[in-house]
C-alpha cells in the first residue's frame, strides 16, 4: 500500500501546513480524511435539520443520510441485521448500555481479560459493587498473550464474555474464534471491546457468530462524539433501554409507556446526525483503502520500528511485531516516558503517546512502569520512523 496516495486527503500533511508533524497517535485518535469534514460541513451548512421529526426536506435529507449511515456500518461489519445496529456517543457508552441492559441474574459471571481498557473494566467493577455480577480477568501468558488454555478453564458457569478484541495497551490479539466458538459451547455469549479492531482488519459478524461488538466512530476516522454497538437482533431486542426520553417511544401516558424497537428505543434525544451522517463516510473510505492491505501496511512499519528501535528501547508486551499488528509500546532506560514523548515533539514534530492507557489494572497488576507508545495508521510512512528513530537516538546520545 502507497500511504503518500493517501496523506493528500489529510489536511494535516498538506504542503501549505507550516508544522511538520509525524503523527504515531492513531490507538488513540486517528486523523479525518478532508472526505469527513466535508460532510460534516455540509450538514451543518445546508441541511441543519432533526432527523426522523420534521418532514420538510431539510429533515428528509437528515433522516435518510442517517439512517444510511446505519446502513453502511452494517454492511463494514456484515452484520446479521441493521435494527441490530445503535449510535452511541463511543465504545465506552455501548458497552455501559450492555452492562445496564443486559438482563443479568444476581450472581452471573462476566469474563474478561487483564488487557482491558478502562471503558471495559469499570461498567464490570460498578455492577459487581451492586451486587449484581461476579467479574473474572483472565490471566495473560508470560509474554502477554492471551490464555486459551486457562480460558477453557474458567469458562464453566459464565453468561458473558466481555473481551477486548485488540489490546490498546501492546496490540496484542485474542483469538477471536476460538472464543466465541468455546464461549458457545458453555452456553456463554460474548461480547467484543472492537475499538483497536474495526478501524485496523476486516470484520465480519456473520462469520465470527459474535453476539455483541461495540467500536469508536473517533479511532476509525470518524467524528468524535460517534460509536456503535453492533449485535444479534434477537439479542438486542431483548435489552432494556438504558437511556430514555424522545425518539425512543411510541406513545406516552401519565403512568405507562410504549417503546420503540431497537434501535430506536437506544438512541434518546437529538442525536449527533453530523457525525454519524460522517463516520458513514469514514468508513465508505476505508472500504476503498482495503481493510487487508491496511493491515499489513501497519505491521511492515511495526516491524521497521522495531528493527531501528529494538537495541533503544525495552517493548512493552511481545517482542514481535506480528503479536503487536500496529503498535509499538516502549520504554526507555533511565527516562520517563512523558518526558520522551515530550522531548520527540519538541525536537521533531513526533506525536506518540505516554502513560498508562487507560489499562491501569494490567501496570497496577504486574507492577509495571507507564510505557511510551507509537501506533500507526494508513497515512504513516517509513520516512516518519525514521525521524522517530533518529530523534530518539540524539536524545539518547544527549544522555550520555
Amino acid at each position: 500500500m502507497d500511504p503518500y496516495k493517501y496523506r493528500k486527503d489529510f489536511p494535516l500533511f498538506r504542503d501549505d501546513v507550516k508544522e511538520r508533524i509525524v503523527y504515531f497517535d492513531n490507538a488513540c485518535m486517528t486523523l479525518r480524511p478532508q472526505t469527513v469534514i466535508d460532510k460534516i460541513v455540509e450538514y451543518y451548512s445546508f441541511h441543519p435539520g432533526c432527523g426522523g421529526r420534521s418532514l420538510h426536506r431539510i429533515s428528509s435529507w437528515v433522516t435518510d443520510n442517517y439512517e444510511g449511515a446505519r446502513d453502511i456500518v452494517a454492511g463494514f461489519l456484515n452484520a446479521p441485521d441493521r435494527r441490530g445496529i445503535i449510535f452511541t456517543k463511543n465504545a465506552t457508552e455501548a458497552i455501559n448500555l450492555i452492562s445496564h441492559s443486559f438482563k443479568f441474574e444476581k450472581g452471573d459471571r462476566v469474563l474478561g481479560t487483564d488487557h482491558e481498557h478502562n471503558s471495559n473494566l469499570v461498567p464490570w467493577i460498578q455492577m459487581m459493587k451492586k451486587g449484581m455480577i461476579r467479574y473474572e480477568p483472565v490471566p495473560s501468558m508470560e509474554d502477554n498473550t492471551f490464555d486459551i488454555e486457562r480460558f477453557k478453564e474458567m469458562i464453566p458457569g459464565t453468561r458473558l464474555v466481555a473481551m477486548v478484541h485488540v489490546s490498546n495497551l501492546d496490540g496484542t490479539r485474542i483469538p477471536e474464534r476460538d472464543v466465541i466458538e468455546i464461549s458457545h459451547d458453555s452456553g456463554a455469549l460474548v461480547m467484543l471491546d472492537c475499538a483497536q479492531s474495526v478501524p485496523h482488519m476486516p470484520m465480519d459478524m456473520k462469520k465470527l457468530d459474535v453476539d455483541l461488538l461495540v467500536f469508536s466512530g473517533h479511532k476509525a476516522m470518524g467524528p468524535t462524539g460517534t460509536g456503535v454497538l453492533a449485535g444479534k437482533p434477537e439479542l438486542v431486542n431483548d435489552l432494556d433501554p438504558f437511556i430514555v426520553g424522545g425518539d425512543t417511544v411510541q406513545e406516552t401516558r401519565y403512568d405507562s409507556v410504549d417503546f420503540l424497537d431497537p434501535p430506536k428505543r437506544f438512541e434518546a434525544g437529538l442525536q449527533h446526525y453530523a457525525g454519524f451522517i460522517a463516520l458513514g463516510t469514514a468508513l465508505q473510505y476505508l472500504e476503498k483503502v482495503g481493510l487487508d492491505e491496511l493491515q499489513e501496511h501497519e505491521l511492515s512499519l511495526n516491524r521497521y520500528a522495531t528493527s531501528r528501535m529494538k537495541e533503544m528501547v525495552r517493548i512493552t508486551g511481545p517482542s514481535r511485531p506480528e503479536d503487536r499488528g500496529g503498535i509499538l509500546p516502549f520504554q526507555v532506560d533511565g527516562m520517563n516516558p512523558h518526558d520522551v514523548s515530550m522531548m520527540l515533539d519538541e525536537l521533531a514534530g513526533v506525536a506518540i503517546r505516554s502513560g498508562r492507557h487507560c489499562v491501569h489494572s494490567w501496570f497496577n497488576g504486574r507492577g509495571q512502569d507507564p510505557s511510551a507508545r507509537a501506533s500507526f495508521y494508513l497515512y504513516n510512512t517509513k520516512e516518519e520512523v525514521d525521524v522517530m528513530a533518529d530523534t530518539l537516538e540524539t536524545i539518547l546520545a544527549d544522555l550520555t
